[in-house]
């Protein structure tokens, strides 16, 4: 892709976010990298969320910073419903969360990571995450994941928060082969599974480019830490990432024409996996090649495996 091509449609989903909004979109706008659009759709706050809003399209512009009412359905949907819109373009789509702080050269690292990937090919950049709390001050940082992302890694688990992210036109698209109304577990784990998919360009980038806010309203929150990964592993083991299989399943099965023909293999050996008995299950899995980023996370992946939870 031309350099000279590298506007970024900034897709901001809030919902009552009044509390840190402001400072979110100043850490938009000291951007060093000054080429975007603000995208903001609101799920219908009560609080002064849209106030806010208003007074920074009045500062930026209707131009620079574009209200949208969004589907009222929850947070990924909300996301997926602006990929979805044909009235917003950009050459790089960026999610934004309502409440974190970016770093001024966050959008320029990301471009410079992925923009020379050829247009007919996904690319998706994304990374670590400094954790701030309530006041905005860091005390510590998302799991630092060494392997390398693949769809193999990608079918039992995400690997970056969405906030981390910027996708090229061919990832989008990719994204949007799931309907606007589909059943998307988490917008972000859905970019990392159809990028992937194709083996298309993933970045990821371990040192972080956003102060990642962590208080009462966090509608995911970090993973970070010994018992957020135990509880990760509990919810695998309890049968809660069979449910979540199985909407990702339902999606991807639509679009394996996309794959790479080793992850078209890939997939059909984990999809006919789950549904067999013991023996045959393990060995399906194995010729898979699943794994995920952690010993914790890869021991609760085989005990979820032998019980079927997959």
């Amino acid at each position: 892709m031309s350099t000279s091509r590298r506007h970024v449609a900034i897709l901001l989903a809030t919902y009552n976010g009044a509390r840190h909004l402001a400072e979110q979109l100043d850490s938009i706008i000291a951007q060093t990298h000054a080429d975007w659009t603000i995208h903001a759709s609101d799920d219908g706050s009560t609080d002064e969320t849209l106030a806010i809003l208003l007074t920074y399209r009045e500062r930026l512009g209707a131009e620079r910073l574009v209200l949208w009412q969004g589907p009222r359905a929850g947070y990924s949907r909300n996301f997926m419903s602006m990929l979805h819109r044909d009235g917003i373009d950009g050459d790089f789509v960026a999610f934004s969360d309502q409440d974190d702080v970016w770093d001024a050269d966050k959008l320029a690292k990301a471009l410079d990571a992925i923009g020379g990937v050829s247009d007919d090919a996904a690319a998706l950049y994304c990374g670590r995450s400094r954790l701030i709390d309530e006041s905005g001050t860091p005390y510590g940082f998302s799991p630092l994941f060494a392997l390398t992302p693949s769809f193999a890694n990608a079918l039992v688990q995400s690997l970056a928060g969405g906030n981390t992210m910027l996708l090229n036109r061919q990832a989008r698209v990719l994204m949007c082969r799931a309907a606007e109304d589909a059943r998307v577990v988490s917008h972000d784990w859905w970019a990392y599974l159809v990028v992937s998919a194709a083996e298309g360009r993933i970045v990821y980038d371990r040192e972080p480019t956003i102060g990642y806010r962590q208080h009462a309203e966090n509608v995911i929150g970090s993973n970070a830490g010994f018992g957020a990964r135990l509880r990760r592993m509990a919810d695998m083991v309890g049968g809660r990432h069979r449910e979540w299989n199985d909407a990702n399943i339902a999606l991807l099965a639509a679009m394996t024409d996309d794959f790479s023909a080793a992850n078209r293999v890939r997939f059909e050996r984990f999809v006919r996996g789950r549904d067999s008995w013991l023996l045959p299950r393990l060995v399906a899995f194995a010729s898979a090649g699943l794994y995920r980023q952690t010993a914790v996370g890869n021991a609760g992946l085989m005990l979820a495996a032998l019980l079927g939870r997959l």
